[in-house]
């Protein structure tokens, strides 16, 4: 087995373990309730549907690197209940996330759950910041963990020469994820450009080129 696919194995077996201490989602009352995505029933989750696999609980998204030739130079690749139905009700997810040299994971928030990550390769400056503005950050490394509280505000940047990466787990089976800037200036409908301006400080101008670069590409 190469280093590599040793590595990305432990990570994600330490990962799934430890998101599986703790549930934000609520517990399950059966043992097993696979998503069925294409009913329009939502209690809070998705409806069990009836004809189910092994299949249904499998997933192989995350064995290969992300592509990162984009803006921001970092890729996820979820493993939420959308990619592994099987996962519904049972409170866990996971995801890798690769990173390029200078790569970054902008600020953001997962409203539903706290979130570990296992080093997979490289080098990562991570940090969140609590309710009082207050930044707790640090340099982690191949083989570390760092975790954001759920719901914080939270980053991570490769500051490295070489590529990046780690396999982050969620105790929630749809953590969700927000992006600070494009929540504030790429909302639909848009907010109002006079609490934008008011709020950073900044011109009309200057709110209106942020929304530009960040408005959804047709």
């Amino acid at each position: 087995m190469a280093t590599s696919d040793y590595g990305l194995m432990i990570g994600m077996m330490i990962a799934i373990s430890l998101a599986s201490f703790v549930y934000a989602d609520p517990e399950f009352l059966q043992d097993v309730c696979v998503a069925d995505l294409a009913s329009g029933v939502k209690l809070n989750g998705f409806e069990c549907k009836s004809n189910i696999s092994a299949d249904d609980f499998f997933f192989a998204g995350l064995a290969k690197p992300g592509l990162t030739n984009n803006t921001f130079g970092a890729t996820v690749t979820p493993a939420s209940v959308l990619q592994i139905t099987g996962l519904n009700t049972l409170g866990v997810s996971m995801a890798r996330i690769d990173y390029a040299p200078g790569g970054l994971n902008p600020p953001h928030t997962h409203p539903r759950a706290t979130e570990i990550v296992f080093v997979l390769e490289g080098e990562l400056d991570v940090g969140f910041i609590t309710t009082e503005n207050k930044l707790f950050s640090k340099t982690i490394k191949e083989g570390e963990i760092f975790t954001f509280p759920r719901g914080l505000i939270h980053f991570q940047i490769n500051n490295g020469k070489v590529p990046a990466a780690v396999i982050a787990a969620f105790n929630s089976q749809l953590p969700g994820t927000q992006r600070v800037a494009n929540a504030v200036f790429a909302s639909s409908p848009t907010v109002e450009d006079v609490v934008l301006t008011k709020t950073f400080q900044v011109g009309t101008k200057e709110v209106e080129k942020i929304k530009s670069r960040l408005a959804p590409k047709e």
